[in-house]
């Protein structure tokens, strides 16, 4: 009887009043296109609202009335955005880290209306990560060896991550949660080293790597700096 009632309750929820959906997160990285669905199919006379804030979806940035196949879309957001006038779905193209935020679908199928909520985040593309050769970074010990060595990228935003990894083992990692600064990450090894190294730079769709040379990185130091070493001697003497 109870089970009864509720079904009952929902039904006429959904026949007068609106009819709200939990909220869908959706990740893109920016450059690419994103389709924020509706799944539903439109009727003949369902209208559409799409608002977008980011803090709330506030503002209208597109409409579409079934009726008369009439599309209105936010004049800014007139390159970037359509609506598929089957589904009612949002398609945004050539997305941006601007178009970060929350949407909200409205369409109007009386005497009830339909709703779905988004939370749609964009994410910059990765810069490459570049391994250098740093002694400031390193114990005494590793400096001398020439095999201290810097895993850097720049401009890094939201949610990224820089990592070592030894073959398929992490060795290390650091992350950060602002937008525009640098993130460095230190690695000894010897010189003499036969394993695998690489650093990857990530966050949650995508990441880049570079692997390390310690060929070209750390025996090529020592030899510079028995070169050195031996320059030196010979002035010593001389």
């Amino acid at each position: 009887m109870i089970c009864v009632i509720v079904l009952l309750c929902l039904c006429l929820w959904r026949l007068n009043g609106v009819f709200v959906d939990e909220m869908k997160s959706v990740s893109v990285m920016e450059g690419h296109s994103v389709t924020l669905h509706t799944d539903t199919q439109l009727q003949s006379q369902d209208d559409i609202e799409w608002t977008f804030g980011v803090e709330s979806p506030d503002e209208i940035i597109a409409e579409f009335f079934s009726k008369d196949k009439l599309t209105s879309i936010n004049e800014t957001l007139k390159n970037h955005l359509h609506i598929d006038d089957q589904t009612g779905s949002l398609i945004i193209t050539n997305i941006t880290t601007q178009h970060t935020g929350l949407y909200k679908l409205e369409i109007s199928r009386k005497p009830s209306v339909l709703t779905r909520h988004f939370n749609l985040t964009v994410y910059a593309g990765l810069p490459v990560p570049v391994i250098s050769r740093v002694s400031s970074q390193c114990s005494s010990s590793s400096s001398s060896s020439c095999c201290c060595v810097l895993c850097s990228v720049m401009n890094v935003s939201h949610d990224v991550s820089v990592s070592w990894y030894k073959g398929k083992s992490l060795l290390s990692s650091i992350s950060v949660s602002d937008l525009n600064i640098r993130l460095s990450l230190p690695l000894e090894v010897e010189y003499q080293d036969t394993n695998t190294y690489r650093c990857v730079v990530n966050n949650p769709i995508t990441n880049l790597t570079q692997h390390l040379h310690i060929t070209q990185l750390c025996h090529m130091c020592a030899e510079v700096l028995s070169k050195l070493e031996g320059m030196c001697t010979s002035m010593l003497q001389f």
